[in-house]
Protein backbone atom coordinates (compact mmCIF):
# COMPACT_ATOMS: atom_id res chain seq x y z
CA UNK A 1 0.00 0.00 0.00
CA UNK A 2 1.17 3.26 -0.83
CA UNK A 3 2.55 5.45 2.15
CA UNK A 4 3.37 8.31 0.58
CA UNK A 5 3.27 11.55 3.41
CA UNK A 6 4.14 15.29 1.71
CA UNK A 7 6.75 16.92 3.64
CA UNK A 8 6.39 19.96 5.39
CA UNK A 9 8.25 22.06 2.94
CA UNK A 10 6.68 20.36 0.04
CA UNK A 11 3.27 21.05 1.73
CA UNK A 12 4.43 24.80 2.40
CA UNK A 13 5.05 25.00 -1.38
CA UNK A 14 2.07 23.58 -2.51
CA UNK A 15 0.16 26.24 -0.03
CA UNK A 16 2.06 28.98 -1.64
CA UNK A 17 1.15 27.87 -5.12
CA UNK A 18 -2.35 27.52 -4.20
CA UNK A 19 -2.33 31.41 -2.87
CA UNK A 20 -0.88 32.06 -5.97
CA UNK A 21 -3.20 30.32 -8.09
CA UNK A 22 -5.85 32.34 -5.70
CA UNK A 23 -4.70 35.56 -7.02
CA UNK A 24 -5.22 35.18 -9.85
CA UNK A 25 -9.14 33.55 -9.80
CA UNK A 26 -7.93 30.38 -11.71
CA UNK A 27 -8.02 28.33 -8.49
CA UNK A 28 -10.94 29.83 -6.30
CA UNK A 29 -13.31 33.15 -6.62
CA UNK A 30 -11.13 35.78 -5.13
CA UNK A 31 -12.20 36.28 -1.58
CA UNK A 32 -8.82 37.50 0.45
CA UNK A 33 -9.40 34.68 2.68
CA UNK A 34 -6.18 32.02 2.50
CA UNK A 35 -6.31 28.86 1.60
CA UNK A 36 -7.58 26.02 4.21
CA UNK A 37 -5.29 23.17 4.41
CA UNK A 38 -6.97 19.66 5.05
CA UNK A 39 -5.38 16.46 5.34
CA UNK A 40 -7.10 14.21 3.18
CA UNK A 41 -7.11 10.22 4.38
CA UNK A 42 -8.31 7.85 1.42
CA UNK A 43 -7.56 4.76 -0.52
CA UNK A 44 -5.25 5.14 -3.65
CA UNK A 45 -7.41 3.72 -5.59
CA UNK A 46 -10.59 5.60 -5.26
CA UNK A 47 -11.57 7.73 -7.57
CA UNK A 48 -14.36 9.66 -6.07
CA UNK A 49 -12.40 10.55 -3.41
CA UNK A 50 -9.90 12.44 -6.00
CA UNK A 51 -13.06 14.09 -7.62
CA UNK A 52 -13.80 15.34 -3.94
CA UNK A 53 -10.27 16.35 -3.38
CA UNK A 54 -10.69 18.64 -6.67
CA UNK A 55 -13.77 20.21 -5.83
CA UNK A 56 -12.55 21.03 -2.52
CA UNK A 57 -9.15 22.45 -3.57
CA UNK A 58 -11.23 24.73 -6.40
CA UNK A 59 -12.99 26.32 -3.73
CA UNK A 60 -10.03 27.28 -1.25
CA UNK A 61 -8.62 24.38 0.43
CA UNK A 62 -5.47 23.02 -0.20
CA UNK A 63 -4.47 19.26 0.41
CA UNK A 64 -1.89 16.58 1.62
CA UNK A 65 -3.36 13.43 0.74
CA UNK A 66 -2.00 10.13 2.84
CA UNK A 67 -2.97 6.55 1.97
CA UNK A 68 -2.93 5.17 5.61
CA UNK A 69 -2.53 0.97 6.09
CA UNK A 70 -5.62 0.82 7.91
CA UNK A 71 -7.84 3.66 6.84
CA UNK A 72 -10.82 1.86 9.17
CA UNK A 73 -8.12 2.66 12.40
CA UNK A 74 -7.82 6.42 11.02
CA UNK A 75 -11.65 6.86 11.50
CA UNK A 76 -11.71 5.14 14.81
CA UNK A 77 -8.80 7.38 16.01
CA UNK A 78 -11.00 10.41 15.01
CA UNK A 79 -14.05 9.45 16.85
CA UNK A 80 -15.83 8.90 13.67
CA UNK A 81 -18.86 6.34 14.46
CA UNK A 82 -19.00 3.59 11.50
CA UNK A 83 -23.03 5.27 10.70
CA UNK A 84 -21.24 8.31 9.42
CA UNK A 85 -18.32 6.62 7.57
CA UNK A 86 -17.75 7.20 3.98
CA UNK A 87 -14.83 6.60 1.88
CA UNK A 88 -11.99 9.33 2.98
CA UNK A 89 -11.78 11.60 5.41
CA UNK A 90 -9.91 15.10 6.06
CA UNK A 91 -8.79 16.62 9.16
CA UNK A 92 -8.42 20.37 9.30
CA UNK A 93 -5.18 21.86 11.46
CA UNK A 94 -7.65 22.69 14.24
CA UNK A 95 -8.77 18.84 14.63
CA UNK A 96 -12.06 19.35 12.90
CA UNK A 97 -12.92 16.53 10.27
CA UNK A 98 -15.09 15.70 6.72
CA UNK A 99 -16.32 12.77 6.11
CA UNK A 100 -17.15 11.69 3.20
CA UNK A 101 -18.32 13.90 0.42
CA UNK A 102 -19.07 17.02 2.43
CA UNK A 103 -19.56 19.99 0.10
CA UNK A 104 -16.72 22.65 0.28
CA UNK A 105 -19.61 25.46 0.84
CA UNK A 106 -20.89 23.76 4.20
CA UNK A 107 -17.68 22.72 5.52
CA UNK A 108 -16.25 26.53 4.78
CA UNK A 109 -19.35 27.29 7.02
CA UNK A 110 -18.52 24.96 8.95
CA UNK A 111 -14.93 26.49 9.99
CA UNK A 112 -16.52 30.31 9.85
CA UNK A 113 -19.02 29.27 12.75
CA UNK A 114 -17.97 25.75 14.09
CA UNK A 115 -20.67 24.54 16.64
CA UNK A 116 -19.95 24.73 19.97
CA UNK A 117 -19.22 21.34 20.49
CA UNK A 118 -19.41 20.17 16.98
CA UNK A 119 -16.15 18.12 16.24
CA UNK A 120 -17.38 17.36 12.43
CA UNK A 121 -19.21 17.19 9.29
CA UNK A 122 -19.87 13.96 7.66
CA UNK A 123 -22.17 12.74 4.12
CA UNK A 124 -22.57 9.24 5.76
CA UNK A 125 -22.37 6.55 2.60
CA UNK A 126 -21.69 8.24 -1.10
CA UNK A 127 -24.63 9.81 -2.44
CA UNK A 128 -25.26 10.39 -5.82
CA UNK A 129 -25.05 13.99 -7.25
CA UNK A 130 -22.67 14.52 -3.96
CA UNK A 131 -19.01 16.65 -5.19
CA UNK A 132 -17.03 13.75 -5.93
CA UNK A 133 -20.21 11.65 -6.96
CA UNK A 134 -21.48 13.33 -9.83
CA UNK A 135 -22.99 10.92 -12.60
CA UNK A 136 -24.94 13.24 -15.17
CA UNK A 137 -27.51 15.31 -13.89
CA UNK A 138 -28.43 12.34 -11.72
CA UNK A 139 -28.74 13.25 -8.15
CA UNK A 140 -30.05 12.04 -4.71
CA UNK A 141 -31.23 14.10 -1.96
CA UNK A 142 -28.91 13.69 0.94
CA UNK A 143 -28.00 15.17 4.94
CA UNK A 144 -24.38 16.46 5.96
CA UNK A 145 -24.62 15.25 9.58
CA UNK A 146 -23.40 17.44 12.60
CA UNK A 147 -21.04 15.27 15.41
CA UNK A 148 -21.05 16.74 18.64
CA UNK A 149 -18.00 16.01 21.43
CA UNK A 150 -20.85 13.75 23.63
CA UNK A 151 -21.27 11.38 20.46
CA UNK A 152 -24.64 13.03 19.59
CA UNK A 153 -25.24 13.69 15.30
CA UNK A 154 -27.64 16.57 14.21
CA UNK A 155 -28.96 17.46 10.57
CA UNK A 156 -26.33 20.32 9.85
CA UNK A 157 -27.97 21.11 6.52
CA UNK A 158 -30.40 18.91 3.92
CA UNK A 159 -29.35 19.11 0.50
CA UNK A 160 -32.44 18.80 -1.97
CA UNK A 161 -30.74 19.91 -5.31
CA UNK A 162 -27.40 20.31 -6.97
CA UNK A 163 -27.39 23.45 -6.92
CA UNK A 164 -27.80 23.63 -3.05
CA UNK A 165 -24.39 22.18 -3.02
CA UNK A 166 -22.37 25.35 -4.62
Amino acid sequence: MDQRKISRRNFTGLLAGSVSLAATGRLFAASGAAAVPIDVYKDPSCGCCSIWIEHMDANGYVSAIHHPADLNATKASLGIPPSLQSCHTAVTAQGYWFEGHVPARYATRFLASPPANGIGLAVPGMPLGSPGMEVGDRFTPYDVMLLNKDGSTSVYVSIGSAAEQF
